[in-house]
């Protein structure tokens, strides 16, 4: 866990806040106090008013943790002075912005500074004894912009270090009354911080109000987003957490099909899960994501490929072990071809967005970038064209196994019926007659343009007396 040092002026500070939090003890007053969750215990802290302007937002808040990677120069300003002006500035207009898109102002702190104009400060912040914010960093921002000279703050004891700082952000944060959720790469880092501390599955499940397979999965994505981060370093280049932020469904479904596909076939898997990566990362949608199943690479999208990207072998890779002579399968061609077409992907597409690129980088990643993109949409709109093919050719077989399933249940329904004399027999005969229309024109349908017709269809047309054209 990162520790940070004290920010300037801290011990001067703190006397101050000592002095507040005796004089609120003193007035003999109604003492206003906020309850934290420490160790599993309610903790009471005074609450009192204190200057902005001696304030600092928290380097470490999960909040924002991601959104630190928007712009590397500034992130690097940050670790070097967390406390300086730069660094408090960068961490205040992330607070201010969308989480998915840093450079755009976020809707929800429009309308908490709306909240805030409107009704005043509710709830109270949180902060250490030397006046970093622990809750309440998004409201500091929002009441600094309405020009706010104090903010109501409880004040935790000196005694706690960094780790029970953290520790208590993460639980006011997933109180069931939290406002403003984390967004989501930043609640898989608090995830990842809570494992590195030495808590088990189980603890981190329920402390996030999610099952042990949920946090399984949370955990499988971080890791996959993480290595598209190593994978994506082209020169001083490469992709952010930011730019995940917006793909949760996506990376959801992504675990649930490769685990199912990984328990029958592991290399099917990964070239599946390397195929929907570079598609998720060329920006299309979760429904053209879909479209990339079992075999997408071989059915749709390697005769659509620019010429001359990607070589491919039909042979596996093999190993050899040393000293013993032999050799095992290694990584199989086509689960190479999709890995290094995934890191083509993501190499330009890091390349783009990268600011000390050359115009000439931009413009040969921007190019490439768009032929990819064209290709992948060509496969995936042949692919959805097939998909939607197979769904039509079931519906017609679905729709009479719904139809045998609701006979079924009739059956059960006539016998309790005859059983209390209760039956509406003209009523009955009535719903009979109609069932035996609709089962005429399903024989007849079922028997027209067939040359060699099933057992079923033949008993069908036999059952209904039809003659078909």
């Amino acid at each position: 866990m990162q520790q940070f040092p004290p920010p300037p002026r801290a011990a001067e500070f703190s006397e101050l806040i000592k002095k507040r939090v005796e004089e609120v003890k003193s007035s003999g007053g109604t003492r206003e106090t906020v309850t934290v969750d420490w160790n599993g215990q309610p903790l009471n802290v005074e609450v009192i008013d204190l200057p902005l302007s001696g304030l600092y937002y928290n380097p470490a808040t999960h909040r924002i943790r991601a959104q630190r990677t928007h712009d590397a120069q500034k992130d690097r300003a940050l670790e070097s002075d967390p406390w300086g002006h730069k660094g408090q500035e960068y961490l205040e207009s992330l607070l201010q912005n969308e989480p998915a898109d840093p450079t755009r102002r976020d809707p929800a702190f429009e309308k908490l500074k709306k909240s805030l104009e409107e009704y005043g400060q509710t709830d109270p912040g949180l902060i250490t004894h030397h006046g970093i914010l622990v809750n309440g960093n998004t409201r500091a921002a929002a009441l600094k912009g309405l020009g706010a000279a104090s903010m109501r703050v409880g004040v935790l004891p000196e005694s706690f270090t960094w780790a029970d700082i953290n520790a208590v952000e993460l639980s006011l944060q997933l109180r069931k009354d939290h406002r403003r959720d984390y967004s989501y790469i930043n609640r898989l880092l608090a995830m990842e911080e809570q494992a590195s501390l030495g808590r088990t599955p189980d603890v981190i499940a329920k402390a996030f109000r999610i099952q042990v397979k949920t946090y399984d999965q949370e955990r499988w994505i971080l890791r996959v987003v993480r290595d598209q981060i190593e994978r994506s370093q082209n020169g001083n280049a490469a992709l952010r957490l930011v730019d995940f932020e917006d793909h949760q469904e996506k990376l959801k479904e992504l675990h649930r099909d490769y685990s199912k596909l990984a328990a029958a076939d592991p290399d099917r898997a990964e070239i599946l899960k390397e195929t929907r990566m570079a598609a998720i990362t060329l920006g299309f949608s979760k429904t053209d994501v879909r479209h990339i199943e079992e075999g997408f690479q071989e059915k749709y999208l390697s005769s659509v490929l620019p010429a001359g990207l990607i070589t491919e072998s039909e042979q596996e890779q093999s190993i050899a072990v040393p000293g013993l002579g032999i050799s095992v399968p290694g990584t199989s061609s086509k689960v190479s071809t999709a890995r290094e077409l995934n890191r083509q992907v993501l190499q330009a597409k890091a390349r783009v967005a990268a600011r000390d690129s050359s115009a000439e980088e931009k413009s040969g990643a921007q190019s490439l970038q768009d032929d990819l993109h064209k290709a992948f949409d060509k496969a995936i709109d042949r692919a959805g064209r097939d998909a939607r093919l197979r769904k039509r050719k079931q519906i017609a077989p679905e729709r009479l196994m719904d139809a045998c399933a609701a006979i079924e249940l009739c059956v059960d329904e006539l016998v309790k019926a005859r059983a209390s004399h209760s039956l509406d027999e003209a009523a009955f005969d009535e719903a009979a007659l109609k069932l035996r229309e609709s089962f005429r024109q399903l024989a007849h349908q079922a028997g027209r343009g067939s040359q060699e017709p099933g057992v079923g269809v033949r008993w069908l047309v036999s059952a209904a007396h039809v003659v078909v054209d």
